[in-house]
């Protein structure tokens, strides 16, 4: 069983909302900052958004500030982004990973544990 499994992608349109789920099995998540990270068709992965243990500090990259907000909750030992205004250009596969502190949006001593990821398409 993976680490980390991600869940609720979907198909939406623009201007509509999804909230992800980053649930861990096996081992707390108090213990790590949590990052999200996207994969859009022929790119790279790239970091989004970051949260520290306590949840006290989140930070987002700048083309999804102020649409999309991470969040967690370690007694259900899930983090969560909930993504509103969303445009076609947040399409793509969308990752989460533990690590070690969060530097702004970016997640630094990243584990090379992936999950599976979960599918977001935003299209009209």
């Amino acid at each position: 069983q993976l680490p980390l499994v991600e869940s609720g992608g979907g198909l939406v349109q623009p201007g509509g909302s999804l909230r992800l789920s980053c649930a861990a099995s096996g081992f707390s998540l108090d213990y790590y900052a949590i990052g999200w990270f996207r994969q859009a068709p022929g790119k790279e992965r790239e970091g989004v958004s970051c949260i520290s243990r306590s949840g006290g500090v989140t930070n987002s990259e700048d083309s999804v500030e102020g649409r999309f907000t991470i969040s967690r909750d370690n007694a259900k030992n899930t983090v969560y982004l909930q993504m509103n205004s969303l445009k076609p250009g947040d399409t793509g596969v969308y990752f989460c990973a533990r690590g070690y502190i969060c530097s702004g949006y970016k997640l630094i001593s990243r584990a090379d544990d992936w999950g599976q990821g979960t599918q977001v398409t935003v299209s009209s």
